[in-house]
């Protein structure tokens, strides 16, 4: 939510898929954007990888936000051109170009769905610090009210 809020990304009345249904995001990232807030306010579909023609109901968002923990699994032909992207997916694989023998890759496949998006989340450096940067603030806040 901070990241479509600190971006200026407008979300009311706009049409919301979130693919994942887990009681960590994407449950509760639905219930939010269809909150009456900003961001929010917005028309929430929740799939999943069971949906039947999951293409179809994702070419229709204007706002998709993957959390399916499917390495790779939302590609260009599954995206509206134009559409916000927020991956939230995080995996390990293997790699031999790296020093650390793998690195990390999103729900999305990146390369592939970037060029049709206003906007996008990387995997890594999207999702990741923001929750960081999150947890820190809320910390903060909450050091404050024990004083």
């Amino acid at each position: 939510m901070l990241l479509m809020e600190r971006n200026g990304i407008e979300t009311s009345g706009k049409n919301c898929v979130v693919i994942g249904r887990s009681h960590t995001v994407g449950t509760p990232i639905s219930i939010l954007m269809s909150r009456n807030s900003n961001p929010g306010n917005a028309t929430v579909t929740l799939c999943h990888s069971r949906t039947k023609d999951l293409a179809s109901i994702t070419r229709q968002a204007d706002i998709l936000i993957v959390a399916i923990g499917r390495e790779g699994f939302v590609s260009a032909d599954m995206v509206k051109e134009g559409a916000v992207v927020i991956d939230v997916g995080i995996h390990r694989v293997p790699s031999d170009k790296t020093k650390s023998g793998f690195k990390l890759k999103g729900d999305v496949l990146f390369d592939e769905v970037a060029p049709k998006c206003s906007y996008i989340t990387p995997v890594p450096g999207g999702v990741g610090p923001m929750t960081i940067a999150s947890l820190l603030w809320n910390t903060y806040l909450a050091s404050q009210k024990l004083v």
